[in-house]
């Protein structure tokens, strides 16, 4: 099992977007419907159809969706140029520092990248997005505990974020909550049916509950 965990730890990241965060005004409605139906194909596994909604109008919800759908596709430097779309944003928004932060990810700067992390969340205490970047960067330091601290941020902000409960349930594992991992895990079953993470859950959830 913990071979398992390890291998699902060590996939691309994973993203979420959250309607409420930018859905001021009918414009901003409309990006919000935009990120929910890209968040539901990336549940789905269809990380091209994810891409190929990223256009240049695209809310920046769409395009942190998009940069690590890229990653899943293992097309590095298309993910790379996504998360510079982000970071090209003010910085007086927490998204300019949720892309910077992926872009240093990427590259393997892992300090920085939760520097930048940080001040997204500073920023922007609301956005779940900030809080699930911050623990992809604390799942990558193996700072299991902080990481599972804000998967759980992020899945308070936002409970219908399938993949904060699914890297949650990872990290409580590693943290030593199995207890608490259960409860992430089912909720994320119960979200995202046709992940593609789903068979590799149920297995963790039937090996735990063995014993």
């Amino acid at each position: 099992m913990r071979t398992l965990l390890c291998a699902l730890l060590l996939a691309p990241a994973v993203a979420l977007a959250h309607p409420s965060t930018s859905a001021r005004g009918a414009g901003n409605e409309a990006a919000g419907q935009d990120a929910t139906e890209a968040r539901r194909m990336f549940e789905a596994g269809r990380y091209q159809q994810v891409v190929n909604t990223a256009g240049d109008e695209a809310a920046p919800a769409v395009i942190y969706i998009a940069a690590q759908s890229h990653q899943k596709l293992g097309a590095t430097e298309e993910a790379r140029a996504a998360y510079e779309r982000l970071a090209a944003r003010g910085e007086d928004d927490p998204w300019h520092f949720i892309g910077l932060s992926g872009q240093q990810l990427l590259a393997d700067e892992a300090a920085t990248a939760l520097e930048s992390a940080q001040r997204a969340v500073a920023l922007g205490p609301k956005l779940p997005d900030a809080h699930y970047q911050l623990g992809l960067v604390q799942a990558k330091r193996a700072d299991w505990r902080s990481a599972a601290e804000a998967f759980d941020r992020a899945s308070e902000l936002s409970p219908g974020l399938a993949y904060a409960h699914y890297y949650g349930g990872l990290m409580h594992y590693r943290a030593g909550r199995p207890d608490r991992m259960a409860i992430h895990f089912e909720q994320f079953l119960k979200l995202a049916p046709e992940a593609p993470e789903r068979p590799e859950v149920l297995q963790i959830m039937k090996t735990v509950r063995g014993r």
